[in-house]
Protein backbone atom coordinates (compact mmCIF):
# COMPACT_ATOMS: atom_id res chain seq x y z
CA UNK A 1 0.00 0.00 0.00
CA UNK A 2 2.74 2.52 0.91
CA UNK A 3 4.58 1.78 -1.64
CA UNK A 4 1.77 2.16 -4.20
CA UNK A 5 1.49 5.48 -2.68
CA UNK A 6 4.78 7.07 -3.22
CA UNK A 7 4.57 5.32 -6.57
CA UNK A 8 1.60 7.83 -7.17
CA UNK A 9 3.25 10.82 -5.44
CA UNK A 10 6.08 10.30 -7.84
CA UNK A 11 4.03 9.93 -10.86
CA UNK A 12 1.44 12.97 -9.33
CA UNK A 13 5.54 15.10 -9.03
CA UNK A 14 6.39 14.62 -12.51
CA UNK A 15 3.32 15.01 -14.32
CA UNK A 16 3.31 18.72 -12.59
CA UNK A 17 7.14 18.90 -13.72
CA UNK A 18 6.47 20.89 -17.31
CA UNK A 19 4.27 23.22 -15.58
CA UNK A 20 7.33 24.50 -14.11
CA UNK A 21 9.16 25.24 -17.12
CA UNK A 22 8.89 28.87 -18.44
CA UNK A 23 9.30 30.04 -21.97
CA UNK A 24 11.99 32.80 -21.35
CA UNK A 25 10.59 36.50 -21.37
CA UNK A 26 13.20 37.78 -23.88
CA UNK A 27 13.23 35.11 -26.18
CA UNK A 28 15.45 35.97 -29.16
CA UNK A 29 14.01 36.31 -32.83
CA UNK A 30 14.81 36.20 -36.08
CA UNK A 31 12.67 38.13 -38.89
CA UNK A 32 13.55 38.59 -42.34
CA UNK A 33 14.36 42.54 -42.39
CA UNK A 34 11.39 43.33 -44.45
CA UNK A 35 9.30 41.53 -42.02
CA UNK A 36 11.62 43.41 -38.85
CA UNK A 37 11.01 46.79 -40.32
CA UNK A 38 7.01 46.57 -40.31
CA UNK A 39 7.41 45.92 -36.55
CA UNK A 40 9.06 49.12 -35.83
CA UNK A 41 6.44 51.64 -34.15
CA UNK A 42 5.85 55.00 -36.40
CA UNK A 43 6.18 58.12 -34.61
CA UNK A 44 7.41 61.57 -34.70
CA UNK A 45 10.85 62.36 -32.71
CA UNK A 46 11.91 65.17 -30.68
CA UNK A 47 15.33 66.27 -29.52
CA UNK A 48 13.26 68.56 -26.73
CA UNK A 49 15.87 67.99 -23.66
CA UNK A 50 18.42 65.94 -25.01
CA UNK A 51 21.91 66.25 -23.21
CA UNK A 52 24.59 63.33 -24.21
CA UNK A 53 25.27 63.35 -20.25
CA UNK A 54 22.20 61.82 -19.81
CA UNK A 55 23.59 58.35 -20.98
CA UNK A 56 26.32 57.14 -18.71
CA UNK A 57 29.50 56.67 -20.90
CA UNK A 58 31.55 54.68 -20.74
CA UNK A 59 30.95 52.56 -17.28
CA UNK A 60 33.24 49.68 -15.71
CA UNK A 61 31.64 47.45 -18.16
CA UNK A 62 30.78 43.84 -18.42
CA UNK A 63 33.58 42.85 -16.13
CA UNK A 64 34.10 46.10 -13.39
CA UNK A 65 37.23 44.07 -11.72
CA UNK A 66 39.05 43.70 -15.16
CA UNK A 67 40.07 47.11 -15.07
CA UNK A 68 38.49 48.17 -18.95
CA UNK A 69 35.80 49.97 -19.30
CA UNK A 70 32.69 49.60 -21.57
CA UNK A 71 35.08 51.22 -24.66
CA UNK A 72 38.08 48.96 -24.21
CA UNK A 73 36.23 45.92 -23.58
CA UNK A 74 34.40 46.60 -27.26
CA UNK A 75 37.76 47.16 -28.54
CA UNK A 76 39.31 43.93 -27.21
CA UNK A 77 35.91 41.74 -28.18
CA UNK A 78 36.06 42.89 -31.69
CA UNK A 79 39.53 42.65 -32.44
CA UNK A 80 40.47 40.33 -35.78
CA UNK A 81 43.85 40.20 -33.90
CA UNK A 82 44.08 40.59 -30.22
CA UNK A 83 45.47 43.75 -28.62
CA UNK A 84 48.16 43.46 -25.57
CA UNK A 85 46.13 44.74 -22.71
CA UNK A 86 48.36 46.31 -20.46
CA UNK A 87 48.03 48.59 -16.66
CA UNK A 88 45.02 50.73 -16.61
CA UNK A 89 44.01 48.65 -19.86
CA UNK A 90 46.14 50.58 -22.29
CA UNK A 91 45.66 48.70 -25.58
CA UNK A 92 48.68 48.29 -28.23
CA UNK A 93 48.81 46.37 -31.19
CA UNK A 94 45.20 43.94 -32.94
CA UNK A 95 43.91 44.66 -35.82
CA UNK A 96 39.71 45.70 -36.46
CA UNK A 97 38.01 45.32 -38.91
CA UNK A 98 36.25 48.74 -39.94
CA UNK A 99 32.60 47.67 -41.76
CA UNK A 100 31.26 50.94 -42.56
CA UNK A 101 34.47 51.73 -44.76
CA UNK A 102 35.74 48.18 -45.49
CA UNK A 103 39.01 49.45 -43.71
CA UNK A 104 41.47 47.94 -41.84
CA UNK A 105 42.74 50.03 -38.63
CA UNK A 106 45.87 49.07 -36.46
CA UNK A 107 45.64 51.30 -33.67
CA UNK A 108 42.74 51.81 -31.01
CA UNK A 109 43.38 55.25 -30.91
CA UNK A 110 41.76 55.09 -34.61
CA UNK A 111 38.52 53.57 -34.00
CA UNK A 112 35.69 55.30 -32.22
CA UNK A 113 33.01 52.98 -30.86
CA UNK A 114 29.67 53.59 -32.74
CA UNK A 115 26.58 53.49 -30.77
CA UNK A 116 24.32 51.42 -33.51
CA UNK A 117 21.32 54.39 -32.67
CA UNK A 118 23.92 56.93 -31.80
CA UNK A 119 22.51 58.49 -28.45
CA UNK A 120 20.15 61.78 -29.68
CA UNK A 121 18.81 59.25 -32.03
CA UNK A 122 17.86 57.04 -29.43
CA UNK A 123 16.89 59.90 -27.15
CA UNK A 124 14.42 60.97 -30.25
CA UNK A 125 12.88 57.31 -30.40
CA UNK A 126 11.62 56.86 -26.57
CA UNK A 127 14.37 57.21 -24.50
CA UNK A 128 14.19 60.41 -23.32
CA UNK A 129 11.10 58.28 -21.04
CA UNK A 130 13.79 56.23 -19.68
CA UNK A 131 15.09 56.33 -16.05
CA UNK A 132 18.75 56.75 -15.90
CA UNK A 133 19.87 53.51 -15.17
CA UNK A 134 18.23 52.14 -18.94
CA UNK A 135 19.64 55.06 -20.10
CA UNK A 136 23.25 54.21 -18.66
CA UNK A 137 22.59 50.45 -19.89
CA UNK A 138 21.79 51.23 -23.40
CA UNK A 139 25.22 53.69 -24.00
CA UNK A 140 26.78 50.56 -22.39
CA UNK A 141 25.01 47.71 -24.17
CA UNK A 142 27.43 44.28 -24.78
CA UNK A 143 24.54 42.35 -24.71
CA UNK A 144 23.97 42.60 -28.89
CA UNK A 145 27.62 42.42 -30.75
CA UNK A 146 25.92 44.86 -32.80
CA UNK A 147 24.86 47.63 -30.51
CA UNK A 148 28.16 48.97 -30.00
CA UNK A 149 30.52 49.01 -33.25
CA UNK A 150 34.25 49.54 -33.64
CA UNK A 151 34.73 51.81 -36.87
CA UNK A 152 37.23 54.60 -38.02
CA UNK A 153 36.65 57.41 -36.36
CA UNK A 154 36.40 59.28 -39.86
CA UNK A 155 32.97 56.77 -40.93
CA UNK A 156 31.80 57.17 -36.93
CA UNK A 157 32.07 61.17 -37.24
CA UNK A 158 30.54 61.48 -40.53
CA UNK A 159 27.51 59.14 -39.52
CA UNK A 160 27.06 61.60 -35.88
CA UNK A 161 23.51 61.32 -34.90
CA UNK A 162 22.01 60.51 -38.77
CA UNK A 163 19.57 58.27 -39.39
CA UNK A 164 19.37 55.86 -42.48
CA UNK A 165 16.82 58.35 -44.17
CA UNK A 166 20.20 60.59 -43.92
CA UNK A 167 22.89 58.63 -43.37
CA UNK A 168 24.49 55.03 -44.81
CA UNK A 169 27.47 53.55 -44.84
CA UNK A 170 29.96 54.93 -47.28
CA UNK A 171 30.43 51.53 -48.30
CA UNK A 172 27.26 50.68 -50.23
CA UNK A 173 28.23 46.35 -49.93
CA UNK A 174 27.68 46.73 -45.99
CA UNK A 175 24.31 48.59 -46.51
CA UNK A 176 22.23 45.27 -45.92
CA UNK A 177 23.91 44.67 -43.09
CA UNK A 178 23.89 47.92 -41.60
CA UNK A 179 20.30 48.63 -41.90
CA UNK A 180 19.78 44.85 -40.31
CA UNK A 181 21.82 45.82 -37.21
CA UNK A 182 20.29 49.30 -37.18
CA UNK A 183 16.20 47.71 -36.94
CA UNK A 184 17.46 45.11 -34.73
CA UNK A 185 18.84 47.71 -32.03
CA UNK A 186 15.88 49.93 -32.15
CA UNK A 187 13.65 46.68 -31.94
CA UNK A 188 16.10 45.38 -29.11
CA UNK A 189 15.15 48.87 -27.21
CA UNK A 190 11.58 49.18 -28.34
CA UNK A 191 12.75 52.33 -30.10
CA UNK A 192 10.20 54.13 -32.40
CA UNK A 193 11.10 55.65 -36.10
CA UNK A 194 9.63 58.78 -38.01
CA UNK A 195 8.14 57.89 -41.12
CA UNK A 196 11.27 59.29 -43.57
CA UNK A 197 13.13 56.77 -41.73
CA UNK A 198 10.59 53.85 -42.47
CA UNK A 199 10.61 54.47 -46.09
CA UNK A 200 14.18 54.49 -45.95
CA UNK A 201 14.15 51.18 -44.08
CA UNK A 202 11.85 49.73 -46.58
CA UNK A 203 13.65 50.99 -49.89
CA UNK A 204 16.85 49.33 -48.28
CA UNK A 205 14.84 46.48 -47.37
CA UNK A 206 13.87 45.55 -51.01
CA UNK A 207 17.02 45.31 -51.95
CA UNK A 208 18.04 42.72 -49.45
CA UNK A 209 15.58 39.80 -49.85
CA UNK A 210 18.14 37.35 -47.99
CA UNK A 211 18.89 39.97 -45.12
CA UNK A 212 17.39 38.58 -41.62
CA UNK A 213 17.57 40.63 -38.54
CA UNK A 214 18.33 38.81 -34.98
CA UNK A 215 17.53 40.83 -31.83
CA UNK A 216 16.72 40.48 -28.21
CA UNK A 217 14.59 42.75 -26.22
CA UNK A 218 16.88 44.32 -23.63
CA UNK A 219 15.87 43.57 -19.83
Amino acid sequence: MVTTVLRGLAAASLAVLPLTVSTPAHAEEVLPLSEAVSRLPVDTESRDGYDRDAFKHWNAGDAPSDGCHTRSEVLISEAVEPPTIGPRCRLTGGTWWSYYDVTWVTSASGLDIDHMVPLAESWDSGAFAWTPERREAYANDQGAAASLVAVTARSNRSKADQDPAQWLPPAAEVHCRYVAEWVGTKLRWALSADEAEVVALRETAASCPDQSVTYEPAT
